[in-house]
């Protein structure tokens, strides 16, 4: 029987391959004569739960593959994010590897490392050689876990692990998710990639807080608004962009008490609070049928010390929510009233792709 080459190189395959990612391990096992041995795999896998079975695969050509071929019991250990060095430690061939490695005999004698993330103690129940590698199948007999975050690797490199949303037991302010914190690292990391895109105009990155919205990151840009960028600043829900962008995309329960204070601290006409509420509440649905918050000032801004231009859109996650506020602020003498309908769009827009990166 022929057998058609294929259209790729091994390159190219392990290219592929390294865009699953996964953990790693070092898989252990004991030989007749009693010597320990180890190696750095990430070819590991459930097989089933009842009964329960894992796999892993070792190659034809590795050094152990004689000590594991013949052993009846295997220990898979899961390492943890902080064992870098003990995966690259099992990765390489020497006489040894255990020597000053703290370990105990798990079933069969195969080592169990101290501080892994998780080990699996294995009875081999079949072997099955094909290519150049072979794949065991173990019955789990003995298991732990000690609740250290698992290392990963992924695109020939070691990687952090994290949940991608806290998920249902978060706490949850009112009806709305918090941002978790991996989202927060991405929506950070894309922030020089916007302003650029944006034209250098200062970005901020904020969530709602405790005390209101609440900035966690700036994007001082090539050409910053001013030098007053500070983490944890906490902004008016009514007197700016990003505290509009909440108060019109949060559920009302969440912002009545901030929106309802403000306006209180804020009369702009002469008029009682429920008039006052009801004339921003028709605001507010402006800006949800825009999609952008704006807000601007002819007079300096007490925290930038100039007029400004400032424009807000939310940032979502995969159920719809808001989670963030994506900011831009811009000097009045930068950009003049009436100006900035190409740059609400492009916010807008670089505020629907991030969300859907965050999702």
């Amino acid at each position: 029987m022929t057998t058609n080459a294929p259209s790729f190189d091994a390159r190219q395959l392990r290219d592929v391959l390294g865009a699953f990612v996964t953990g790693v391990t070092v898989v252990t096992t004991r030989d007749q004569g009693g010597t320990a041995h180890g190696v750095t795999a990430n070819s590991f896998s459930s097989v089933s739960l009842d009964p329960p079975l894992v796999l892993w695969s070792q190659s034809l050509t590795s050094r152990s593959y004689p000590a594991f071929r013949d052993s009846r019991h295997f220990a898979v250990n899961i390492l943890a994010d902080d064992q870098i060095a003990l995966s690259n430690h099992f990765a390489k061939s020497r006489d040894d590897k255990f020597a000053g490695i703290p370990h105990r005999d798990g079933g069969g004698g195969a080592p169990v490392l101290d501080g892994v993330a998780a080990y699996l103690e294995c009875e081999v129940v079949a072997a099955y050689p094909n290519g150049d590698h072979v794949v065991y199948i173990g019955r789990v007999e003995r298991l732990g876990r000690s609740g250290r975050n698992a290392l990963a690797f992924g695109g020939g490199k070691y990687l952090h692990a994290g949940a991608h949303e806290l998920g249902p037991a978060t706490l949850r302010l009112g009806t709305s998710r918090p941002a978790c914190l991996e989202s927060v690292r991405l929506a950070q990391a894309a922030l020089p990639g916007i302003a650029a895109a944006l034209g250098e105009h200062t970005l901020c990155l904020s969530v709602w807080g405790n005390a209101g919205p609440t900035a966690i990151a700036w994007e001082a840009s090539r050409l910053p608004v001013s030098d007053q960028l500070r983490p944890g600043l906490v902004m008016s829900t009514t007197r700016s962009a990003t505290g509009r962008a909440f108060a019109a995309f949060l559920p009302p329960e969440m912002t009545r008490a901030l929106v309802d204070e403000d306006l209180r601290l804020f009369p702009e006409a002469q008029e009682d609070l429920a008039a006052r509420r009801q004339r921003f509440e028709a605001e507010m649905e402006v800006v949800r049928n825009s999609g952008v918050a704006a807000y601007a000032s002819d007079a300096p801004s007490p925290l930038h010390g100039v007029p400004v231009r400032a424009f807000s859109v939310p940032l979502r996650n995969g159920a719809g929510e808001m989670t963030m506020a994506l900011s831009l602020t811009a000097s009045a003498a930068r950009l003049a009233a009436g100006d900035d309908a190409e740059l609400r769009r492009a916010l807008a827009e670089a505020g629907r792709a991030l969300s859907a990166r965050l999702a």
